[in-house]
C-alpha cells in the first residue's frame, strides 16, 4: 500500500512538472471566484512596471502586473523571442500590496539576452483568464501591440526632458535688416521676389508664387529673442525649418546643402545661435534640430544646376557625364526625370545600391550633410523630410531600400553623436520606421496620434480644418491604439504639436477662441511625448492652410500679459519640475461624455499625478479615482495651477474645473 502512495505522489509530481513547463503554477491564491476583474488590471513600461526600458544585452527585465488585492490564482509573462522565433512563458508570482491595499502587484523576469522581444501578459482566476498588452485587457489572447523589448535601443534623454519649439525662420523675428531679400531682387521660377512688411498677409500681393514672399527673420532674430523662448516660456529645444540656402522662403528646395541661406545670416550668424541655445548662461540649456530636405534638392543645386547657377560646375542637368548624373534618375535626359509628388523644381535624389555617391553626399561620410553640421556646428538632431519618399530609381519610397537608407542614416549621425535625435515626418502610423527591425528613426511627426485626435476631440474639426468631431471615449480610444503602436522610448520623444507649417493653425481651427488653446495647452504638456510649440501657437495665432498657417510673429503678444502665454509657461514649468509627466506611466482615470471630461493619471516612484480636463464650456465637478494610482485614503493632492487642495477620501477627490481648462493634481 505504501509503494502505491509514493508511486502515486511520484505521478503527481511529475504531472505538475509537466503542467509547470508549459503554464505555470499558482503562486499567491486568491478567494477564486473565476473572474479576472478588468478594472485592476494594468502594466506598462513606465519605471514602475519595467526595471529596464532600454536594456542592454546583458540586462535581465522585471516586469510588473498590477491586479485588484486577492482577485487572482496566477499570471505570467508570454514573449516572443526573436532568436529563436518561438513564444516563451515565465512565470510570475506575488511581490506586494500597494500602499492602499487595493492592489496586487506580481512580477517575473525575462532573461537577459540580446534578441528583440515582444510580451504579454496572461492572468487567471480559477477557469477564468484575461490577456493584458500594450492595447489594454482582452478575454482572447491578442495577436498584436504587445509591449517591446529592445536590447541596446535608446532614444535621446535631453528628448524625453524637453519641450522644443518650431520655427519658421522668414516668420519669426528679423534681426537683422541689412540681410533681408528685397521687391524684385531675383527671380524664382519666372516670379519677382516680393519683399512684404511684418504683419501683414503672407500671401503674395503680386498674385504670383508665395514662396516669393519675404519678411526678413533670421536666424539673428531667433537669437535677439532666445530669452523669450528659453526664459519667458521656458522651452528648451528649437526646431529649424528648413535653413540651408535656397531661393525660396521655405528653403524645401535646396540650393546649397553646406551653407545657411545669407538671407538668414549665413554660417556665423547659425554658428552663434548654436552656441547660444546650448548656452546655459541665457536660460536653461538647450537643443537644435535642423530639417533635413534629403528626399530631393531644388533644380538650381550644383547637383542638378539647371540654370547653371554654378557656372564652374558642370550639373546632371546639364551633361550625362556630370559626375551628378547619377545622383538623379531621368526617364529622358534631361527635361523627364522623377521629382518630388510631380513638381519638376523638386528632382528626387536617387540613392542607387549601398555606398552610393548620394549615400556618401548625405550622410556616409563625416564630411556628408548629415554628419558635417553635427560634427562642425553642434547641431543636436534632424527632422527627416518627407521621409517615406526617399528611395532608389525614382520610386515611391516605403519599401525596403527605403528602410535600407534611415537604416544607413541612424547609424551614421548615431556615430557623429550617439545623442542625436531623428525624428521623420510621417501622417500616419510609422511603426515600421521606429520598431527596431531594424533600427531607423527614434520618432515621428505625432499626426495621427495626437495632432488629429486632439484637434477633432477640442475643435470639432480635424487638421486640415475640416468638420470631425469626437467623443471623450473616442479620444482615448484613438490615444490608447496609437500609442500601442510605437515602442515606449519612442512615445517618449514623439513630437506632439498643435500646428505645424503643413496644416491649418489650432487658433484658426478653434474658431479664435483662447480657452480652447488653454486646453490644448494643459494636453500637450501633459501627454506622452514630446511637446512641440508651433511659433506662435502659444498665444493662439490665427492661419488658415499654406502660406497663411505661416504668419509673422506678433510681438505685442510675445510676453505673459498674454494670458495663454502665461498659462503655457506655467505649464512647461510644471511639466519640467515633475519627471512622471514626461517619463511615467500613463493611466485612464475617467472618461466622461456627458460632462466632457477627460482624466488620466501619470506616475512615478515619486509622484502620483491626476491630470483633469473639461472639455465643455461650462464649469463641471467629476469624481476621479485616484486609488488607480495607488494614492492612500487622507494623502492631498495640489492642483499645481489653481494652488487648491484636494483630500482624498474612499480612493477618490471630486475636483471642479472651469470649461475649457485644467487641472493638475500632484501627490
Amino acid at each position: 500500500m505504501a509503494k502505491k502512495v509514493v508511486y502515486s505522489l511520484l505521478i503527481s509530481c511529475l504531472l505538475l512538472f509537466l503542467l509547470q513547463s508549459v503554464q505555470p503554477h499558482v503562486v499567491h491564491a486568491s478567494s477564486q471566484d473565476n473572474n479576472v476583474e478588468w478594472n485592476g488590471l494594468f502594466s506598462d513600461q513606465g519605471p514602475l512596471y519595467d526595471s529596464a526600458l532600454e536594456p542592454t544585452c546583458s540586462t535581465a527585465i522585471t516586469l510588473s502586473m498590477r491586479t485588484f488585492h486577492n482577485d487572482i490564482t496566477s499570471a505570467n509573462i508570454k514573449y516572443y523571442d526573436t532568436a529563436d522565433s518561438s513564444f516563451h512563458w515565465v512565470p510570475m508570482s506575488f511581490s506586494n500590496t500597494d500602499a492602499t491595499q487595493r492592489f496586487d502587484i506580481w512580477k517575473g523576469t525575462i532573461p537577459a539576452s540580446c534578441s528583440i522581444k515582444y510580451y504579454r501578459f496572461q492572468i487567471n482566476d480559477g477557469t477564468a483568464t484575461a490577456w493584458y498588452n500594450a492595447a489594454g485587457p482582452s478575454s482572447s489572447e491578442p495577436s498584436s501591440s504587445d509591449f517591446y523589448v529592445l536590447p541596446n535601443f535608446s532614444t535621446p534623454q535631453w528628448a524625453k526632458n524637453a519641450v522644443m519649439y518650431q520655427i519658421f525662420p522668414d516668420r519669426f523675428y528679423n534681426g537683422n535688416t541689412s540681410n533681408d531679400v528685397q521687391t524684385n531682387q531675383y527671380s524664382y521660377l519666372g516670379y519677382p521676389t516680393e519683399h512684404k512688411a511684418w504683419g501683414t498677409s503672407p500671401v503674395a500681393d503680386s498674385g504670383y508664387s508665395n514662396s516669393t514672399v519675404f519678411f526678413g527673420g533670421d536666424l539673428q532674430g531667433i537669437d535677439q529673442k532666445l530669452s523669450y523662448i528659453k526664459n519667458t516660456l521656458g522651452a528648451n529645444a528649437i526646431y529649424l525649418n528648413p535653413i540651408f540656402t535656397s531661393p525660396s522662403n521655405h528653403k524645401y528646395d535646396t540650393q546649397d546643402y553646406n551653407n545657411v541661406d545669407p538671407a538668414l545670416g549665413g554660417n556665423s550668424a547659425f554658428s552663434q545661435l548654436v552656441s547660444d541655445i546650448h548656452s546655459s548662461s541665457n536660460g536653461p540649456a538647450g537643443h537644435v534640430v535642423l530639417d533635413g530636405v534629403f528626399n530631393h534638392t531644388g533644380t538650381w543645386d550644383q547637383w542638378f544646376n539647371e540654370y547653371n547657377t554654378y557656372p564652374n560646375v558642370v550639373g546632371a542637368y546639364q551633361s550625362q557625364s556630370s559626375p551628378y548624373y547619377n545622383y538623379y534618375t531621368f526617364q529622358q535626359w534631361p527635361n523627364q526625370y522623377s521629382t518630388f509628388l510631380g513638381y519638376t523644381s523638386l528632382p528626387k535624389l536617387d540613392y542607387g545600391s549601398s555606398g552610393s555617391a548620394v549615400r556618401n553626399a548625405i550622410y556616409g561620410s563625416s564630411s556628408s550633410v548629415a554628419q558635417y553640421w553635427i560634427r562642425q556646428y553642434g547641431v543636436d538632431g534632424w527632422r527627416l523630410d518627407a521621409a517615406q519618399y526617399a528611395d532608389a530609381g525614382g520610386n515611391n519610397g516605403s519599401d525596403s531600400t527605403n528602410h535600407q537608407i534611415w537604416q544607413e542614416f541612424r547609424n551614421s549621425v548615431k556615430g557623429a553623436n550617439s545623442n542625436a535625435l531623428i525624428f521623420g515626418e510621417y501622417w500616419g502610423n510609422a511603426n515600421a520606421w521606429t520598431n527596431g527591425t531594424p533600427w531607423q528613426w527614434d520618432s515621428a511627426t505625432n499626426y495621427d496620434g495626437f495632432t488629429q485626435p486632439v484637434s477633432e476631440w477640442i475643435t470639432g474639426q480635424d487638421y486640415n480644418g475640416n468638420a470631425a468631431s469626437i467623443g471623450v471615449s473616442q479620444l482615448d480610444s484613438w490615444l490608447h491604439g496609437t500609442r500601442a503602436n510605437y515602442p515606449t522610448p519612442v512615445q517618449e520623444v514623439m513630437p506632439n504639436f498643435l500646428s505645424s507649417h503643413d496644416i491649418t493653425r489650432f487658433g484658426q481651427r478653434a474658431g479664435g477662441d483662447i480657452w480652447k488653446t488653454y486646453l490644448a495647452a494643459f494636453m500637450q504638456m501633459t501627454y506622452v511625448g514630446l511637446p512641440t510649440i508651433y511659433y506662435g501657437d502659444e498665444y493662439g495665432m490665427q492661419g488658415g492652410a499654406d502660406p497663411d498657417d505661416r504668419r509673422t510673429f506678433d510681438w505685442s503678444q510675445g510676453s505673459t500679459s498674454n494670458s495663454a502665454v502665461a498659462l503655457f509657461q506655467k505649464l512647461i514649468s510644471i511639466r519640467n519640475s515633475y519627471p512622471a509627466l514626461r517619463t511615467g506611466s500613463f493611466i485612464t482615470l475617467a472618461t466622461d461624455d456627458t460632462n466632457k471630461i477627460y482624466s488620466f493619471g501619470r506616475m512615478d516612484q515619486n509622484n502620483r499625478i491626476a491630470v483633469v480636463l473639461n472639455n465643455d464650456s461650462t464649469t463641471h465637478s467629476e469624481t476621479i479615482p485616484v486609488y488607480q494610482l495607488s494614492v492612500t485614503d487622507g494623502s492631498q493632492l495640489t492642483d499645481k495651477v489653481s494652488g487648491q487642495v484636494y483630500t482624498v477620501q474612499n480612493g477618490q477627490v471630486t475636483v471642479s474645473v472651469q470649461g475649457h481648462y485644467g487641472a493638475i493634481l500632484v501627490q
